[in-house]
């Protein structure tokens, strides 16, 4: 005999594992029956002659659960006479098409004066015998070879899940050892022999479908026949795709020998799947969320954690970029609120506090939540500190707040000490540290000691160190798709060898290789800034090169001329490549990523003036924060939307909008899945590189987006500044080892040496500070330290410089290390709130900084051009796992000498080789045009009264554009090759007029 190895074996051992039997092992037997319970699962096995293909039901369970458990509700329909059985299938029926499986499982079913309950919930800790025992009366079945189709009598399906006779789970069945694969044969037969119009395969009647083989595991929630998209349901392996081997059988074993068991179906039903939109809405229109296996893996391992070891944890989850955090942190946050202490029937957590950083997550996750909750009136959002602190003494469950609006005043909570919190922190990164966590955790864990007329000041600041750690009355859960070294040792699990990883890791490459979020870099082109300056004074003073080139790049960068011409290549990219090759069904969108918020509002005009002269096929949109004025206007982004702030999210969205612009807003936490195409002039580096990229990787099967949509422009940063900012991300971080606190010794050894600050100072500000003195009387001890910096010690400014930096860095360390401290030193305490408070007055020079404004004043930007570097790059990320160093392993400070310093005309030279490389017009040639045409602009007849004394900004660039216009007009002949260029180029042209503009003022 040789093994079997054919897909009905596959069959036989799944129903082995839930129903401890098989059809097989029953043969010659009339009717199975209900036969011994598994161990484990405790399915019956059903047979397919009990399913009722009308109704989609198993009408044996069915009938024989309600029989069972509800008796007497039952009696009361058969009181009223009739077909009773009938008039609760066509009930059933009817409520099913509208609602859904999900409703009724959760609401029950009601037929006239009776209430039937379709399900029985998994119990509590605290729950009661009876609500253990009606639990149990649950029945769970599987049956194969269900004749499915009344149309088709003879189509089958593989193996049909059931809880009470209702169908939770379908399941096409294949084996790679016999050539068919669950990704490619298991999918196609779903999609393509399978009719989606027959009861049991309609949207919501079952809530899940999937197509297993021995190795792998893809699901879907809505058939929808060649258009059903499926997700991967697989752990992962290598930090990839795909499941690990299993030593004690197949690898895909995990889903009915774990995820299939009564209690976990159970959990499944109650606490993660859920049906978006409004019940208003047809069903067809709402989305079922099914978890996929790493959310569904984090969230139980985090309750068990918690169930097992309490209060007082920290817990780090790295999940990519995209893979579905807002609704992992739903879930956790829900089931939080019900996690008991092992043994205990009180419940671990008072109340579940969600910290985002990204206003807006804060809506979605509120919304998420409350959508998710069958108890009403235990979500409450928090706007301000009082809202906060009056959500917890009411006793909400679940709190939403952004750090924005977490100031938690220490005075404002001070009795909360004695409640317990889970404090879920989405996207856990710096903003983590310093003043906002201070204050936050200071809230969440006031000393214990009790209200007294006079407290030492030492007890304060160790009552306030105490507190900052993350010890006590709370656990910490911070998600994140990168975390940096401090984020690890902050919330990572320490390893025996000293370093820290994640508790539980879903990586970028995982989830780019499952489908889940697309690969952003695998269209990668960037450009690179030419530029030509022309020295317009003849004195060559001596500039230190490196930061003159530096400041001579930011000086042309901003200017709007080259703007315009930026503006003018992303649009001849956009509009062929994207919006008139209808990618992504004519939805496709983009977005510009600019240095600040000036460029944003420069960029924005730029790209409206083009899109104005090609006759605005579509809409751009702008976001920033607060106000800004640029060239004597002040914008808004609401003023130049047109529309409010709070609502750029869902214009954007509209298919009229096609770019929006932005600085900083909506590099983080922007959930947009038709944007496409990325067009980026700032630095990045680091985690915001992957946050801001990783804008673009979200998946949009129903506009079938793929990778091969994606494409990035990048004027500033190189392929490997952004390989470097991916690398550590792609799979798994660690951190190598601990900080060395040490450092801190040391800067503080460096910063009292320079005598800067008498001790006694800084003790004497503690002390006032804590004691909520007047501001008043805290300045004179700052300011009399600062005047010794500034003049009493006669330091030289390489000294000052360096006194400074050390400052910054132990507020930085101690700021980012004081929450996981292992012992307190109450010196560093106290160091660290007074060099808070001197360090903004603390007065450093540049020695060259006066000379680099003299620089600025005696170069014109003449000419700027862009050459492509790299087109359409595919970066390849390291496939291995990251290690991260401490952060700021050695004191810093300033280091004098080994400059090279060059004359001007050298330091221009140098800079237009690197930056520029040739056009056809020299820059004598084009110098001596701009000249003669801001001669003859400013003798022009219009141009004292109208533009010159002109008061109104708006009236006086519309009086420049005439007389620009005249000027041209007039010389055309002599300059037919620039009236040309001015005519058919409206970005040269916008270009031209604001360097004439400068010209002239």
């Amino acid at each position: 005999m040789v093994s079997k190895t054919s897909e009905k074996e596959l069959e036989i051992a799944i129903e082995k594992q839930l129903t401890g039997s098989c059809l097989e092992a029953q043969k010659g037997v009339a009717d199975a029956g209900d036969l011994p319970f598994n161990p484990n699962h405790s399915y019956q096995l059903g047979l397919p002659q009990d399913f009722n293909a009308r109704y989609a039901i198993d009408s044996k369970r069915f009938w024989a659960f309600l029989e069972h458990t509800q008796h007497e509700e039952l009696e009361k329909l058969q009181k009223h006479g009739g077909d009773w059985k009938l008039k609760v299938l066509e009930r059933f029926d009817k409520l099913i098409k509208k609602y859904g499986l999900l409703h009724l499982l959760k609401k029950g079913l009601s037929v006239d004066d009776a209430t039937l309950h379709l399900m029985y919930p998994a119990p509590l800790a605290s729950s009661s015998d009876k609500v253990k025992q009606n639990f149990a009366d649950n029945i769970f079945s599987s049956t194969r070879q269900i004749r499915y189709s009344l149309s088709n009598t003879l189509e089958e399906i593989d193996l049909v899940l059931f809880i009470n006779g209702l169908p939770f789970a379908t399941l096409e069945l294949k084996n790679p050892w016999t050539g068919q694969t669950a990704r490619y044969h298991g999918q196609k037969q779903y999609r393509e022999d399978r009719d989606i119009n027959q009861p049991l395969l309609q949207f919501g009647r079952c809530l899940v479908h999937m197509a297993v083989d021995t190795d792998e595991i893809y699901m879907t929630t809505k058939l929808a026949g060649p258009h059903t998209f499926f997700l991967p349901f697989n752990k992962g392996h290598n930090y990839g795709a795909g499941n690990p081997p299993n030593p004690n059988g197949h690898k895909s074993a995990y889903l009915w020998q774990e995820v299939f068991s009564k209690q976990s179906v159970a959990n499944i039903i109650q606490h993660f799947v859920r049906l978006d939109g409004s019940s208003k809405e047809p069903l067809d229109k709402r989305t079922l969320f099914f978890p996929r296996y790493h959310q569904l893996d984090v969230v139980r391992k985090l309750v068990a954690h918690a169930s097992q070891n309490g209060v007082g944890q920290t817990y780090l989850i790295q999940h990519s970029a995209g893979s579905g955090k807002s609704n992992s942190i739903t879930w956790a946050a829900y089931q939080l609120i019900e996690v008991y202490p092992a043994g205990q029937e009180k419940p671990l957590f008072d109340s579940v506090i969600v910290v985002t950083d990204r206003r807006l997550l804060d809506k979605q996750l509120r919304d998420n939540i409350k959508d998710f909750s069958e108890v009403k009136n235990i979500v409450a959002p928090a706007f301000k500190s009082s809202e906060l602190k009056s959500a917890l003494e009411q006793g909400k469950k679940i709190v939403i707040t952004t750090i924005q609006k977490f100031p938690f005043i220490i005075d404002g909570i001070a009795d909360l000490s004695d409640q317990r919190f889970a404090v879920i922190i989405d996207e856990a990164h710096s903003s983590q540290s310093g003043s906002a966590h201070d204050n936050m955790n200071r809230a969440m864990g006031k000393s214990e000691q009790a209200e007294e007329d006079v407290v030492d000041v030492q007890d304060k600041i160790l009552q306030a160190m105490q507190s900052r750690k993350m010890r006590g009355n709370a656990s910490y859960f911070a998600f994140t798709a990168t975390p940096k070294n401090t984020t690890l040792e902050k919330f990572g699990v320490k390893q025996a060898d000293g370093s820290f990883e994640p508790f539980h890791l879903y990586s970028m490459k995982q989830a780019i290789e499952e489908g889940f979020i697309l690969d952003v870099l695998s269209n990668y082109t960037t450009y690179k800034s030419y530029y030509e300056i022309q020295k317009s004074i003849a004195d060559n003073p001596l500039f230190d090169s490196a930061k003159a080139q530096k400041k001579l790049r930011a000086y042309v960068e901003r200017h709007q001329q080259t703007i315009a011409v930026k503006a003018e290549i992303m649009l001849e990219h956009f509009i062929p490549q994207v919006v008139n090759s209808k990618k992504l069904k004519g939805k496709a969108k983009g977005m510009v990523i600019t240095q600040n918020i000036e460029a944003a509002i420069r960029y924005y005009r730029a790209i409206s003036q083009l899109l104005k002269d090609k006759g605005n096929p579509f809409k751009v949109a702008i976001a920033f924060s607060g106000t800004k004025e640029v060239d004597g206007i002040e914008y808004s982004e609401a003023q130049i939307n047109g529309f409010a702030e709070n609502e750029t999210r869902d214009y954007f969205d509209k298919d009229e909008y096609r770019l929006l612009i932005v600085a900083n807003k909506y590099l983080t936490g922007f959930d947009q899945p038709k944007l496409c195409a990325m067009y980026v002039d700032k630095k990045l580096q680091g985690v915001l590189a992957v946050q801001a990229l990783s804008r673009l990787n979200r998946a949009a099967p129903k506009w079938g987006k793929k990778t091969e949509d994606l494409f990035i422009l990048d004027f500033f940063n190189s392929v490997d500044d952004i390989k470097t900012a991916f690398d550590p991300f792609y799979t798994a971080t660690r951190l190598s080892e601990a900080t060395d606190v040490n450092v801190l010794h040391e800067l503080k050894d460096a910063l009292d040496e320079v005598a800067v600050y008498e001790w006694f100072e800084v003790e004497q500000f503690v002390e006032l500070y804590f004691a909520n003195a007047d501001a008043q009387q805290l300045s004179p001890l700052i300011d009399t330290a600062a005047d010794r910096f500034n003049h009493e010690l006669g330091l030289d400014e390489l000294a000052k410089a360096d006194f400074k930096i050390k400052a910054k860095q132990f507020v930085k360390i101690y700021g980012q290390m004081a929450a996981i401290l292992p012992f307190e030193i109450v010196a560093w305490e106290k160091l660290f709130w007074f060099l808070k408070f001197l360090i903004p007055k603390l007065i450093v020079k540049d020695p060259i900084s006066s000379q680099f404004d003299v620089l600025l004043e005696s170069v014109d930007l003449s000419s700027y051009g862009l050459e492509r570097v790299k087109l359409n790059h595919s970066i390849g990320l390291d496939a291995s796992e990251s290690e991260l160093e401490p952060a700021n392993p050695n004191p810093r400070g300033t280091h004098g000498g080994g400059e090279e310093h060059d004359p001007l005309d050298e330091i221009i030279r140098n800079f237009n080789e690197r930056w520029f490389q040739g056009w056809g017009a020299t820059p004598e040639e084009q110098r001596i045009k701009f000249i003669n045409i801001a001669d003859g602009i400013k003798a022009h007849p219009d141009f004292q009264d109208k533009y010159q004394n002109n008061p109104d900004t708006h009236t006086r660039i519309l009086a420049f554009e005439k007389i620009f216009e005249d000027v041209i007009l007039k010389n055309r002949r002599n300059e037919l090759e620039l009236y040309k260029l001015l005519a058919n180029d409206p970005a040269f042209k916008a270009a031209m007029q604001q360097s004439l503009r400068q010209m002239v003022a």
